[in-house]
Formats: structure tokens, C-alpha cells, sequence
């Protein structure tokens, strides 16, 4: 592998090369692992949720490798795995030990999930990237067009899919208990509580502190524009900022649209439709109500059109009409699906478990509610079966491989873009294009800084 002061040719090389671009020695998912191999894994990204997804990995393997640009962060995980090379910059590492690797675990923020995971599939890796798979519309494409390219074993941490509850509802709604679905509504509780954006911030700090001396802020910002650095970006509030996070969709729709959207295999949506409140450059809306309108599937599954809901109105949670939960109470967060039949009324962030409703016709069938450590189990269980597929030299085996995966966050992330724009966009499934609005192109695909590419 290059040398440090080679990295420009090396990154000048795979991004030429792009996933026909092949290293020696990796396991693609057409060459099997004996069950008695160890994984050899490097994670990027080790703190917040960065942290556990390492814990996990490690059950199935090696650590070989550390990657975060908090120096805290990355020194305390080190003491877990002292045999583990560190890194700040994750480029450098896969540069230094790409021969060495099996597989990567990618918990960075969302801005620079795609730019990680790309570089680690060019390379023969396979990957687990956290949620939500991509920061934009255009990356959701690149990830699942690459990985099918490098026959690399993949998997979102989406968690709940793993879930047993979650995949039941998919075969309550597939088996017709419900009758035919048109019509699906999902709401989410953030950003509430989790982090700040509009109404409360819809500016840049004005003041600029000394970056702390563990942060490397340059790697932070990674592909993202330049700015000074700020305590209300890192370690933990970037969600709401339209650079590095994905705002309450980027979030959640992964996590609560997953039921209704796998179950109806809806694919991208045609038309995306949103309103919203004020907005702004830098952070997002304060609520946004976003309608999807998802063309029919072949002959049997009709059109559906997907309302999704998020933050607060004139003080007030933005939600479904109260009457459509049919004397239930609304839950937080969660997605109902109405039917010909029936509903299915998920009051779950996972969809892990159901009720059916209307309740008295649907009496005796009602599906038991999963135990404290059944969810908390789906975590590991996502990664054990993401290991299940790299092993087997299946792809298919992870629910959440980025074929799926990468179209689900293609779809929502439309969501955000026609916030930005402030009207309807047409989509084109087949182009990746919004066709009505020449605005919305830049919002569909960002601009890297210098350095940071695809």
C-alpha cells in the first residue's frame, strides 16, 4: 500500500479505478468464510453509538483497528483493545491496512458515512454503516450501486429489522390481515429532547472558541464545508445542522418507516410533497409534514401514499389525525398502516411489535409485546447476521444490506430535499433526478471539500 506522502495518488487511483477497483487477498461475498476464521474488523468511529457497534463486532472477531477524531473518545476505547491501531483519519487507516481487513464498522456522523463506506467497499471490505446510511439523497445510490459492484456483504444499523416482532408484522401485512394498504402514516419524537435545531437555532454561533486539543476538527469536518469549530456541533448536536446531519427524517425513518416501507416494498416514490416550518440555512425546520406518493409494484400491490410527521407546531406535536388510531392513544413515535381490512398500529420506534385494529375485530390476535432484553438484543442480533452473511458469501442473508438499505434512505432523504426546496419534486427512479425543480440538484447531490470524494 502507498506510502503517507503517497495518499493523493492512492485516493487519485481507487477513485479511477471506482468499484472495479480491486485489492489482493480481500473475501468477496461469493468466497465463504469457514465458520473457525476470525473476522479481522477496523471500526471508524468509536464513541456515542460508535462505541457499543465496536463491543459488537468485537464478539465476532478482531479489532484490528480504531478510528475517531475525538482523542478522548478513541484513547478510551484503545484501553478495550490495546492490540488495535489508532487512527484519526479513517483514509489513512484503510490506506495502511486494507490487506489486513475483513470488514469495517462505519459510526461516524452522518456526513461522512458515504465517504468511509464507499472507500472501504472500492477496497473489497464489507461493511456495516450506521443509520441513516447516507447524509444524502445521491450517496444512497452510490453505497448500494457499490456494494452490489463489489459483492461486498452490507448491513444499515436499522436494528430493529433484526427484531422477531418486526419481521412478524412483515408477514401480517404481506399475508393480506389487513387487506390491501394505500395508505400509510409515520411519526417520529425528534428532535425533542435528543438535540437543538429551529426554533432554537437558526444561525451559526457567532463566537469561535479554540478547538479543544482532542478534537481534530479538520477530520471532523471531513467532506463538509469549512467552519470554525463549536461545542454545539461536537460531540453530539450536528443532527440538527443541515452539513453534517440528517435532521428528525435522516434519524428515524430508517427506524420507523422500515415496517411499512419493506412489508409494501415501495421503492422510491414519485412525487415527494412537504411543508414545513421556517427555513433556513444552516438548521432544520422546526416541523415538517412530508407526503410520499409511491407508484404501484407490479400488478398486485397498488399505488400507497406515506405521510411522515416531525417536531412541533404552534407549540403543539405535529401528528396524525386522532381519529385515524380509532380510540387508541397515539403513540410518541410509530406507523400505522390502513387497510382494506384492518390497520396495523405500531407504537414502536422499531415497529418490534403491533396491535391490530379495529381491537374487538382482531380480538384473540393480537400480537404479545416483546420483553425488555428481546429489544435489547436486536442490536447485536443486526451485527450477528451481518457476520451470518460475510461468512455464508451471501449478501442477501442481512435484511438491511445496502440494496435494500440504500433505497430506503434514497427515498426519505427526498423528504428533506423537497423541505428545501419548498414544493413538490417529481422524481425519476431510473436517473436519480428530480425533473420539475432545478434547484433541488444540489440538495439531491452535495459538493465534497477538497480531499473528500466519493
Amino acid at each position: 500500500m502507498p506510502k503517507r506522502n503517497d495518499r493523493r495518488r492512492f485516493l487519485q487511483t481507487t477513485a479511477a479505478a471506482g468499484v472495479g477497483f480491486w485489492i489482493a487477498g480481500h473475501t468477496s461475498a461469493d468466497e465463504p468464510r469457514s465458520p473457525n476464521d476470525k473476522l479481522n474488523f477496523a471500526c471508524i468511529g468509536v464513541g456515542g453509538k460508535g462505541a457499543s457497534d465496536t463491543d459488537h463486532a468485537a464478539t465476532h472477531g478482531n479489532i484490528v483497528a480504531l478510528c475517531d477524531i475525538d482523542d478522548q473518545r478513541l484513547q478510551k476505547k484503545g484501553g478495550q483493545f490495546p492490540h488495535a491501531k489508532k487512527y484519526h483519519d479513517f483514509r489513512k487507516l484503510l490506506e495502511d491496512l486494507a490487506p489486513k481487513l475483513d470488514a469495517v464498522v462505519v459510526s461516524t456522523a452522518d456526513h461522512c458515512h458515504a465517504v468511509a463506506a464507499v472507500m472501504a467497499m472500492k477496497l473489497g471490505k464489507h461493511v456495516y454503516c450506521q443509520k441513516p446510511l447516507t447524509h444524502s439523497v445521491h450517496e444512497a445510490r452510490v453505497m448500494r450501486e457499490t456494494a452490489a459492484a463489489m459483492k461486498v456483504c452490507t448491513q444499515m444499523g436499522n436494528q430493529g429489522t433484526a427484531s422477531p416482532g418486526f419481521r412478524h408484522g412483515i408477514d401480517v401485512i404481506r399475508n393480506g390481515i389487513i387487506g390491501t394498504v394505500q395508505e400509510v402514516h409515520v411519526w417520529t419524537n425528534r428532535p425533542f429532547k435528543y438535540w437543538k435545531q429551529a426554533p432554537d437555532i437558526v444561525a451559526r454561533p457567532k463566537e469561535t472558541p479554540p478547538t479543544p486539543e482532542h478534537v481534530k476538527w479538520d477530520l471532523f469536518l471531513g467532506p463538509a464545508p469549512e467552519r470554525p469549530y463549536h461545542r454545539m456541533y461536537h460531540p453530539h448536536d450536528w443532527r440538527g445542522w443541515w452539513d453534517f446531519g440528517t435532521g428528525a427524517m435522516g434519524d428515524m425513518a430508517c427506524h420507523t418507516a422500515n415496517l411499512p416501507y419493506m412489508a409494501l416494498k415501495l421503492g422510491l416514490p414519485q412525487r415527494v410533497t412537504a411543508s414545513s416550518g421556517e427555513v433556513n440555512p444552516e438548521t432544520y425546520p422546526a416541523w415538517a409534514t412530508i407526503t410520499y406518493e409511491f407508484p404501484s409494484r407490479g400488478t398486485d400491490l397498488p399505488p400507497v401514499k406515506l405521510t411522515w410527521y416531525e417536531g412541533a407546531r404552534d407549540g403543539k406535536r405535529n401528528l396524525p389525525a386522532a381519529d385515524l388510531f380509532q380510540g387508541q392513544e397515539p403513540s410518541q413515535s410509530g406507523s400505522l398502516l390502513i387497510g382494506s381490512k384492518g390497520a396495523l398500529f405500531s407504537p414502536n420506534d422499531y415497529g418490534a411489535f403491533h396491535r391490530l385494529l379495529p381491537l374487538k375485530q382482531f380480538e384473540g390476535k393480537q400480537p404479545a409485546e416483546p420483553s425488555q432484553a428481546a429489544a435489547r438484543a436486536t442490536d447485536p442480533a443486526q451485527k450477528a447476521e451481518w457476520v451470518k452473511a460475510i461468512r455464508e458469501g451471501n449478501p442477501s442473508t442481512a435484511w438491511s444490506n445496502f440494496a435494500y438499505a440504500g433505497l430506503l434512505t434514497e427515498a426519505m432523504l427526498l423528504g428533506n430535499v423537497a423541505v428545501r426546496v419548498g414544493k413538490s419534486i417529481e422524481y425519476d427512479a431510473k436517473t436519480g433526478k428530480v425533473t420539475n425543480c432545478p434547484d433541488a440538484a444540489k440538495f439531491v447531490q452535495r459538493e465534497y471539500r477538497k480531499g473528500w470524494t466519493l
